[in-house]
């Protein structure tokens, strides 16, 4: 009798094996099709997401460098429909947005040396919009302040200093 009951489970889990693996399978098939239907739905919806994205300095004034630690990424709060927010993420961010110096308002800090300035991110959030053309909206930029310094160029061999250190 102990013969038969080692041979018994043997043959059970023999055919067992094979079904439980077909139904393993089958069952991760349609799990895998629920995800997709639920991350398709889900997507349509309306999400908030913090985003960084690249950011390039353009029309600093002449005989001016950009100085001081300003960062070349910025983190955007982003609301919209997720489908839009996950196709700028998939596009990458190889296109920075452009700050155009002759465009934006930048203000001298009080108290300072005479060549410290700040911009306000929250003034540049239209700029960023039409730049990324999408749907979604630009709830907040981080930082809030960007705070520069505009450095005189350094001119090896030239002996001229020239003054001029306003806006463009």
């Amino acid at each position: 009798m102990e013969g038969k009951r080692s041979i018994w489970p043997i043959k059970i889990s023999g055919r067992g094996v094979r079904s439980f693996n077909k139904d393993l399978l089958v069952f991760a098939f349609f799990l895998f099709l629920s995800f997709i239907f639920w991350y398709l739905n889900s997507i349509r919806k309306e999400i908030e997401v913090d985003l960084r994205y690249p950011v390039k300095f353009i029309n600093i004034p002449r005989e001016r460098t950009l100085g001081g630690d300003i960062p070349g990424k910025l983190t955007f709060n982003l609301k919209g429909p997720g489908y839009s927010i996950i196709k700028l993420k998939l596009s990458g961010n190889s296109a920075p947005l452009i700050i155009d110096f002759s465009k934006v308002t930048w203000k001298k800090v009080p108290d300072t040396k005479e060549l410290d300035y700040f911009i306000v991110s929250s003034g540049l959030i239209t700029n960023f919009s039409r730049q990324l053309r999408s749907e979604f909206q630009i709830v907040s930029v981080k930082p809030d302040t960007l705070f520069f310094t505009l450095q005189k160029k350094s001119t090896a061999g030239n002996g001229s200093k020239s003054g001029g250190g306003g806006r463009k």
